[in-house]
This record gives C-alpha cells, structure tokens and sequence, in this order.
C-alpha cells in the first residue's frame, strides 16, 4: 500500500480511532504488544525477590533493628534503622487492592479511551512508580516505596491488565480463549523474567555501602517502559464489523451461552450472570492463590526429611537439613510457577472447544477432588503424587484468570468486555484476602491445637474443596443474559457516508501491507513475537533448571 493511500486522521494521536487497523493489518501482531506489558507489569508478583535485601538497606551485612519503642509512624520516616519484612510486604498487599480497584474504575473509561492510551498511562504509572520506589530506597523512606509502587504502580497494574482483553477479543472472535489466555499468560510470567533479572543487577550494583536495589529498580523502570511503550503503540483495534477471513461464526454463535448481543457496563454488573461469575470466579482464585502463597513451607513441612532420604519431622531438622529441603522447596515453587503459566494458555485455548461453562465445571469438579486427595496423597509419603496434584491445582488457579475474559464476552459481548472485566477483577481483591486468610490462619489454629506439621494442611484442604464444590452451584446457575438487558445499536452508516479505510501502520507512520494474510506469520510478526518470547524462554529455562533440583 503506497503512502499516497494513507488517509491522515483529525483524530487525536492517542484517540481510539487513531488505533484502528487498516484492511491488510495482521491480528498476529496484537499478542506480542499484549504480552509486552503483561510481562512488565508481572513482576508485581515477584516483588519479594527484593525483600530480604531491602530488610538490611541501612546495615547492608545485617539488619539494625529500630528501638523497641519506637512508634509505627517514626519507624516510616526513620533513617538509622531497617525495615521489617512484614512493612515491606504492604506493598504487595496495595498491589492487588489497587489492581483490582483501578480495573473497576477505569474499566469503562479504557473502553471509550482506546487500548493505546490506557496502555500509556499503565507504562507511565508503574515505570513512575518505580522511579518514585527507587527515590523512596535512596532517601530510606518506606512511605515512598508504598506510594510508588504500591499506589501508582498498582494503577498501572490494573490498567495494563485489563488493556489488551477486549482488543484481543475482537480480533480473535474465532479464538477467545485462546487470545486472552496468550496475553494474560504474561502476567503470570512476568515475575519469571523480573526476578532473576533483579537478581542479576542486584549483585551487579551491590557495594559495600548499598545492597543494590534502589539502582535496580531505575534500570527495571527503563527497560520497563521502553517495552511497554511500545506494547502500547503496537495496539490496534478492527473496523467495525471485522471479522477473520474464512470464518463464518458458527464455531462460536451455536453455542447456547454464546450471545450476539451487547450489554452496557451499568447493566452487565446488574445482572445475576456477573455476580454468579464474580462468586465462582473468587472462590477459583481463593482456593488456587492460598496454596500458591504456601506451596513452599507446605512441601517442607508435610514431608520435612523425607524430602532429603531421613525418616525425621521438619521440626527435627538441622540447620544445614533444613537448607537442602529449602532449595528443594525452590524448585517446587518455580515448577507451580510454570504450572501457572503454561494452565493460563493451556485451559483457556481448551475452552474455545468445550466453552466456558464446561471449563469452569472442570475447574470445580477436579479441583474439588485433588484437594481432597492431598492430605491421602501426603498420608501415602508419595512425594510425586503430591507435587503433581498441586501442580494441575495451580493450573486452573491461572486457567480461571484467562478463561474469564472470554465468558465474560460470551455473555455480555465483545463492545464492553474491557470495561465488565475490570470490574470482576474485584473478586482477585477479594480472594487474596480470602485465600491467604484460610490456609495461614487454620494452620496456625491446627498447629497450636497440638496437631503435627505433617497433617496442618488437611482440614485446609477439605475446607478448600468445600470452596470449589460452591463454585459448581455458582457455574450451575449460570443462563444466558436476558434480551431486556442488551444495548441497542445504531444503524450502521451506508456504504457512501462510511469512512475510507485506513491503511496498516506502525505507530502513525504509513509502512507497506504485511506481505502476508490475515493469519500469517511474516518478518514483521516474527520479530515482535520474538522480542517477548525469547525473554520468556529465558525465564522459563532458568525455572525449569531449579524446578530439577525436586525430580533430584
């Protein structure tokens, strides 16, 4: 296509309409921009990679503990003295709430605002928030750390999370699952890349008089936002009425659940379907996100010596015993990780064959029996048995955060579908309060009611299954929306008064179609597909290497 084809545009650079795809754009080219920031803004979920470090800033070699007396708010200003691990860890806790938070609140607004804008303002926020954290460190004033990352950066979080979900829809009407389970996948990898990653500069930056991790946190914001600038700027959406060529629907309109209506936010989070997904949505999340946050004191003291060859409970360990099953532990943790990765591609591709209520059914149902086998397969000392249950557990826990966009799409359509899983998002707020709260809280109740480290987990696990066998009810209920709730559309323009098609650029700058199809792979797709997936690749093989350190 010549540059004299190119149509300039009144609109406004970050406008939507400035974003929508020319007539020979290829859709390949809209995963790679989503996974760009995904994998950014991922690292939240390995932020605790900088919390020991960060709990000796001011000692470097060991903590200085703050006086005993000292009062909570001098101990945020205070400069002389370190931060425990359990400040430290606010920040992660502001990390979800404000995810989930901002997602509700800017959901309708990303819908009207475009993904490049929305996509903007995620980079500026989280790599702001970085800079702002990394000042924070310098200055040893934790107040700035929770701003900034905590705050800003969980703005950014919730924005760049829920970004590309129904651009990807539109482009993959035939693939729902699938494409949102490409990008959402990156979130749950991010912190595969972010953690060793900030290992590596940590110790590249660390001195005698600085542990390293303000330097980090600059370096990380860089590379950060040139990614997702960039992620931002590849976002495009399809022209009204698009559809991939060769498809004719039938694959998806057939299905019963599957409407060719759309529904208004106002009206979408009104209806029993979204509180019914909401409920079996949270119950997923706080059923998988529990054991994720424990899997690694859960292996250590269920199987305590077994794990190194000895017939020896945890509490009867050495020191130097309890560091070989703590590397052990390492590797479990790093084998869920990919677990969670590899369920979020995996379940939500499978989805588009089954649907999205049969997922979910799935979800609950298997859930609810390999929860229960645990505490059998713990009994049985099957180390094995027990790492691979937790491992498809872990699977669904990712399989349900990709597979919602796409049944959230199935039910109320694809015009709103930004704006509506924003909102659900508040159901992941919810359970990492639900979650966490059960399995730490039980436990300590088990142990301190005299019950072995060994068996702590069973009544967890039994409760947890209880969870997901409220999840089935929830997906049992389930109908399609009714007609009274769908939007009414306006007449489409005729064919004179439509405007002329825009031709496929990069940025705003006019470039040749891709000598490709709508579905293909040319030079242009290979290299963005690669600039995020040989990061991954990296990760991915770093974690498997630690995840061998268990088959051992």
């Amino acid at each position: 296509m010549s540059i004299a084809a190119y149509q300039p545009s009144a609109a406004p650079f970050l406008s939507r309409e400035r974003t929508i795809a020319g007539a020979h754009f290829n859709r390949w080219l809209v995963p790679p921009a989503a996974l760009a920031i995904h994998l950014c803004i991922g690292m939240a979920y390995g932020f605790s990679v900088f919390w020991l470090p960060l709990s000796r800033a001011v000692g470097i070699n060991q903590s200085i503990a703050c006086p005993a007396d000292m009062g909570f708010l001098a101990r945020v200003v205070a400069t002389t003295c370190d931060w425990q691990i359990s400040m430290l860890g606010w920040t992660y806790t502001l990390f979800f709430v404000l995810l989930g938070c901002s997602a509700a609140l800017f959901g309708g607004w990303l819908e009207h605002a475009g993904p490049r804008k929305a996509g903007l303002v995620s980079a500026f926020c989280w790599c702001g928030g970085l800079v702002i954290s990394a000042t924070g460190i310098h200055l040893h004033q934790i107040w700035m750390l929770w701003l900034g990352s905590g705050v800003l950066g969980g703005i950014g979080l919730g924005l760049g999370y829920i970004s590309p979900v129904s651009t990807l829809i539109k482009w993959f009407p035939d693939r729902r699952g699938m494409a949102t389970g490409m990008a959402i996948m990156g979130f749950g990898g991010g912190a595969m890349i972010g953690a060793p990653l900030a290992d590596i500069l940590m110790r590249t930056f660390a001195t005698p008089t600085s542990v390293g991790v303000w330097q980090t946190f600059l370096v990380l914001a860089a590379i950060y936002f040139v990614f997702m600038v960039c992620g931002a700027l590849g976002y495009r959406v399809p022209a009204e009425g698009w559809k991939p060529a060769g498809w004719s629907g039938v694959s998806i309109s057939t299905r019963k659940l599957v409407s060719k209506h759309d529904v208004s936010l106002e009206a979408a989070w009104r209806t029993p379907q979204f509180w019914l997904l909401w409920a079996a949505l949270c119950l997923n999340v706080s059923a998988g996100i529990g054991v994720l946050g424990m899997a690694s004191p859960m292996l250590q003291e269920v199987f305590g010596g077994r794990l190194i060859g000895l017939n020896l409970p945890f509490n009867e360990l050495s020191t130097a015993q309890k560091a070989q099953i703590a590397a052990i532990a390492a590797g479990f943790t790093g084998l869920l990780s990919l677990c969670n990765i590899g369920g979020r591609l995996a379940w939500a591709t499978f989805s588009d064959r089954i649907g999205r209520k049969a997922t979910f059914f799935t979800f609950f149902i298997l859930g609810l029996a390999l929860y229960a086998l645990v505490p059998w397969s713990a009994t049985l000392g099957g180390t094995v048995l027990f790492v691979l249950i937790l491992c498809v557990v872990v699977s669904m826990y990712g399989g349900g955060f990709a597979t919602i966009p796409a049944y959230l799409a199935d039910l109320f359509g694809t015009r709103m579908v930004g704006a509506i899983h924003g909102r659900i998002l508040t159901a992941w707020s919810a359970a990492g309060i639900l979650g966490p709260v059960l399995i730490n809280y039980l436990r300590e109740y088990q142990i301190a009611s005299g019950i072995p480290l060994s068996q702590a987990y069973n009544q967890t696990m039994y409760i947890l299954a209880g969870l997901l066998a409220l999840g089935v009810v929830c997906n049992l209920l389930v109908k399609p929306v009714a007609a009274r709730h769908y939007m009414k559309h306006k007449p489409a323009p005729t064919p004179a008064a439509a405007p002329a098609p825009r031709a496929a650029t990069l940025g705003d700058t006019p470039v040749s179609a891709p000598a490709v199809t709508a579905d293909g792979f040319g030079l242009l797709a290979l290299l963005a597909w690669a600039a995020v997936g040989l990061p991954l690749a990296w990760s991915m093989w770093i974690t498997f290497q630690k995840a061998l350190i268990l088959l051992h």
